[in-house]
C-alpha cells in the first residue's frame, strides 16, 4: 500500500475508533505508530507528545501531523492530519444533525458510559507508558512526582490556575536545571 494511503487510512482508524480526545488517542497512536508500524521511536512519540500539547491545536491533530512529516514530508503530514480530522467531523455533522433525538435514546445514553470509563483507561494507559519509560534518574523523578502532586492538589482544592501559568512554570524549572548542570560543568572544568 503506498504510505500516503496507509497514513491516511491509519490515522482516519485512530480517528473513527477513539473517543474522548486527543489524550485518549495518544495510547492508539503509540501502539499503531512506534509497536506495530514502527514509523517512530518511543522517545519520539513522548518528545511528540510533549511538543503537540506544549502548540496550539489538538495533540491528536499535532501527533498526527508530525508522524506523517516524519514518514513523507508535507504530503505525509496533510494525509495523516486529513486522516485523524475527517471522522470527528463526519461524526459531528452526524450528531448535529439529529441531536434532539440523539441523546434521548436510551441505548446510546448507556454506551457512552460505558465509552466514559473506557476513556478513562486510555489516558491512564498512555500515561503509564510515559512514565515507564521516562529517564530513572532522581531529577526527573522528582519533577514528575512534584507535577502529580501539584496537579492532585489543585483538583482537590478547585484551585483556578492557567494552563499558560503552569506550562511557564515547568519552562522555568526546567531552564533552571539546565543552567544550573552548564554552570556545574563549567566550574569542573576549571583548575
Amino acid at each position: 500500500m503506498p504510505i500516503l494511503l496507509d497514513l491516511f487510512l491509519t490515522f482516519f482508524r485512530i480517528g473513527l475508533f477513539t473517543f474522548g480526545g486527543g489524550y485518549a488517542m495518544i495510547s492508539l497512536i503509540d501502539d499503531t505508530c512506534v509497536e506495530r508500524k514502527r514509523w517512530i521511536t518511543r522517545d519520539e512519540m513522548m518528545d511528540i507528545t510533549v511538543i503537540a500539547e506544549s502548540t496550539p491545536g489538538p495533540i491528536a491533530i499535532n501527533c498526527a501531523t508530525f508522524v506523517g512529516y516524519k514518514q513523507k514530508g508535507l504530503p505525509g503530514a496533510a494525509a495523516a492530519t486529513v486522516g485523524v480530522v475527517v471522522p470527528s467531523f463526519l461524526v459531528i455533522l452526524l450528531i448535529s444533525t439529529f441531536l434532539d433525538r440523539f441523546l434521548e435514546i436510551t441505548w446510546i445514553a448507556h454506551a457512552f458510559q460505558g465509552i466514559k470509563l473506557a476513556v478513562g483507561i486510555l489516558i491512564l494507559d498512555a500515561a503509564l507508558k510515559m512514565i515507564r519509560h521516562t529517564e530513572k534518574k532522581p531529577l526527573p523523578l522528582a519533577i514528575m512526582g512534584c507535577a502529580a502532586v501539584g496537579m492532585l492538589l489543585i483538583d482537590l482544592l478547585a484551585l483556578r490556575v492557567s494552563s499558560i501559568a503552569l506550562m511557564l512554570a515547568a519552562a522555568v524549572v526546567s531552564l533552571s536545571v539546565f543552567l544550573c548542570r552548564q554552570l556545574r560543568g563549567k566550574g569542573a572544568g576549571k583548575p
